[in-house]
């Protein structure tokens, strides 16, 4: 995926936060610093988000453990609940908690089914 498509995909996400109600940044440099930073951070006044969002045309997508490893460490430090956003091949975006993430030796993974199965909608997410 390329960081131009990676960063429309969050441009596209916040919007759809501000869309439904809750505040949204995108974080400068995520994944380039030697802190924890996730993509989005969202909030509204009953609940906070820290989001790292996912962009393929694939029909899975890996995150490393590293990335999960910070987003866990983000949300402690600043009381959010994490969250990853996928949005696979022709598919709307899905909100999956980091416990619905399918663990391998190396990776975590979002597959198709996963998100399907597991996880939320915009819509659902929103509500």
């Amino acid at each position: 995926m390329s960081k131009a498509k990676g960063s429309k995909g969050e441009r596209d996400l916040m919007k759809f936060f501000w869309e439904n109600g809750w505040a949204c940044v995108r974080s400068a440099g995520s994944g380039s610093t030697s802190f924890p930073s996730p993509d989005l951070i969202a909030g509204n006044k009953i609940r906070r988000v820290a989001v790292e969002c996912k962009v393929t045309k694939d029909d899975s997508k890996y995150f490393t453990k590293d990335e999960i490893r910070q987003l866990r460490a983000f949300s402690d430090y600043f009381g959010t609940e994490p969250w990853v956003a996928v949005k696979l091949s022709k598919e709307p975006w899905y909100f999956l908690s980091l416990d619905d993430l399918k663990e391998t030796d190396k990776n975590f993974v979002a597959t198709l089914s996963l998100c399907r199965t597991n996880g939320l909608l915009t819509e659902e997410f929103f509500s």
